[in-house]
């Protein structure tokens, strides 16, 4: 891959970490460019006119190219890769489940993990603290769903790890942050332990 590549991101974000985890899963080199998001830095009108528009992180540049949404990034760099099914419906089912991700489970986990570990509930809003019993029951749903899948398989699609796996380790493996208790939910447990044993693994503090 010739093409330097580029991580615009908030370094705690599990968003911005699964592309930093698959590219060190593929050993691919990624220069890394933080921006606060508590400090508004992904809005200034520099970043609106030259990384993204929609003022959000991660960005990953490739060349002189900027590819915004985590998942995309994180399918562009698995292309090619053992991360990305040869069968076809394992590749759609791959797809499934990171659209998922961002649909179910991300508003839910990684939205309670941001706002009760970075922002605290006392500076939360009304409205959000309103939603906080929502979005905890939809976030347990989310991983009871996981749960079943994965006790009765090691990896999401087919025999082998995928992109499925990938997306969605990032922001399960610290719900606790958010008040999820993963104790009870064995299954995961054991298949956080898996992804961590992958070789080239990169904790999200790296």
């Amino acid at each position: 891959m010739s093409e330097p590549l580029i991580l615009y991101e908030y370094a705690p974000s599990g968003n911005c970490y699964k592309i930093r985890l698959t590219a060190a899963l593929l050993g691919l080199p990624l220069a890394r460019r933080h921006y606060d998001i508590m400090r508004g830095e992904t809005r200034t009108p520099d970043f609106l006119a030259h990384v993204n528009a929609n003022g959000r992180i991660p960005v990953l540049q490739i060349g002189e190219r900027f590819l915004p949404e985590s998942n995309a990034a994180c399918f562009w760099l698995a292309t090619g890769s053992a991360l990305i099914p040869d069968d076809r419906f394992d590749r759609a089912d791959m797809l499934r489940w990171m659209f998922w991700e961002q649909y179910n489970h991300e508003p839910n986990i990684a939205t309670l993990r941001f706002w009760l570990a970075f922002v605290g509930e006392a500076a939360l809003t009304d409205a959000q603290r309103g939603q906080i019993a929502g979005k905890r029951a939809a976030g347990e749903a989310a991983l009871d769903l996981m749960a079943a899948e994965l006790d009765r398989r090691d990896w999401l699609v087919g025999a082998t790890p995928s992109l499925a796996d990938i997306c969605l380790f990032a922001y399960t493996h610290v719900a606790d942050a958010g008040g999820f208790d993963l104790g009870g939910w064995p299954a995961i447990l054991r298949w956080i332990d898996r992804v961590k044993a992958l070789p080239g693994y990169i904790p999200i503090t790296d």
